[in-house]
């Protein structure tokens, strides 16, 4: 696939000095290294390689990538990694996607508290699941899942909510018998939402007491006990978005959604169409259209595009995709195994000395893009960039 004609890179590299300099001090060390790895990945500036056809003597130049995790062209063989691993997991049953909404308000203390309020995200979810789907009443099993951590909406706005992945179904309390949900219905989406509600409020409000949470701006006021007590009171009589889609379509449509969701960045470069005086232009999708008048255009200036993508950079070392429950990561191989031996179905156990095997293989040399034969590798280009030192 050839270059497209517009990346972010492109508009990191023109306006991204100047926009840096006259946000300087409102930037986090986090977002910088994310603006610095898209405008140098694959250029001269990280290195390379030269390769040369045995066939047809073509060269071409292969520089390298810079891996940061919010750069839109170094998340495919990432995502590649992730999937060959889960579909070794699959069960053979149905798996039903379910995904949590945390209201306006909440994302706007969230904005300056990403750390807290996304881990929290991510505990309240689970809990639900596990507490619910536990429930004699409900399914009266242990669940396992894939969460997957998304901040933003189409239009690069500030939306998080948490898609999870997870099987139609789960372990016995006892662990001696597969206990399956009704055909095309999980669990009950309003005691989701109710449950999910009050639990992630608690929390809320324990961060808050335990001086977790920092203002600024204009909800600086909250920092007072009372006045965050006050601001928390509506949320507590409105519902919380929670949905489940329909089950998928078997193992293979559970593989492609998350080929599409696992590693997304919050915005393609596919989604450019021009960057010009005006500003950057890009498709999104308007959800609250109808279905055959969603799809849009939209023009914000180079300043506010550089901005939304930034307040969609994680902190340093939060984790985006997690496993809860049966799937958790220490007990995650031991569960398979028993839940594959309760379904009957041992001979789809991965095979691990192929899986061993498959990983130890070479990796093939690139295709010559004018014959197709064999390129051979003939120089290693050296970085021209070298990374600084913090500031002091």
């Amino acid at each position: 696939m050839g270059r497209p004609p517009l990346e972010v890179a492109d508009i990191f590299r023109d306006l991204g000095p100047a926009w840096r300099e006259n946000n300087a001090g409102h930037i986090s060390l986090g977002q910088l290294r994310a603006m610095s790895a898209i405008e140098r990945c694959r250029s001269a500036a990280l290195g390379g390689h030269v390769w040369r056809c045995d066939h047809c003597a073509t060269e071409q130049i292969a520089y390298n990538s810079c891996r940061n995790r919010h750069c839109p062209k170094c998340q495919g063989a990432a995502a590649k990694r992730w999937l060959a691993d889960r579909q070794r997991e699959l069960l053979p049953v149905p798996y039903y996607h379910v995904v949590f909404t945390l209201p306006a308000a909440i994302g706007d203390i969230a904005y300056h508290n990403p750390a807290v309020v996304y881990d929290l995200l991510f505990k309240t979810t689970a809990a639900t699941l596990l507490t619910i789907a536990a429930d004699a009443k409900r399914l009266g099993a242990r669940l396992g899942f894939i969460a997957v951590l998304h901040t933003w909406g189409s239009a690069l706005t500030h939306h998080p909510h948490l898609h999870c992945i997870v099987p139609g179904g789960g372990l016995s309390p006892d662990g001696t018998q597969w206990v399956p949900c009704k055909p095309g219905f999980f669990l009950p989406v309003r005691v989701l939402s109710r449950y999910f509600q009050r639990v992630f409020l608690e929390q809320l409000n324990t961060a808050h007491r335990q001086g977790r949470l920092r203002f600024y701006g204009q909800h600086q006021a909250l920092a007072n006990a009372q006045v965050f007590a006050n601001f928390l009171q509506p949320l507590r009589h409105i519902d919380w978005v929670v949905y489940a889609k329909r089950p998928f379509a078997g193992p293979k449509a559970v593989l492609e959604y998350l080929s599409r969701y696992t590693h997304r960045v919050a915005i393609s470069n596919r989604r450019l169409v021009a960057y010009d005086q005006h500003g950057v232009t890009f498709k999104w999708k308007d959800y609250r259209a109808k279905h055959h008048k969603r799809y849009k255009t939209m023009t914000l200036k180079t300043e506010e595009f550089i901005r939304r993508f930034l307040i969609h950079v994680l902190p340093k070392g939060f984790h985006r995709i997690r496993h809860f429950g049966l799937l958790a990561n220490p007990v995650r191989k031991s569960n398979l195994k028993r839940l594959r031996t309760l379904l009957n179905n041992n001979t789809n156990e991965p095979d691990e000395t192929a899986t061993n095997n498959a990983t130890d293989t070479p990796k093939a040399t690139f295709p010559c893009p004018t014959c197709g034969a064999a390129m051979t590798l003939i120089e290693t280009l050296t970085p021209t960039y070298q990374a600084r030192a913090p500031p002091l």
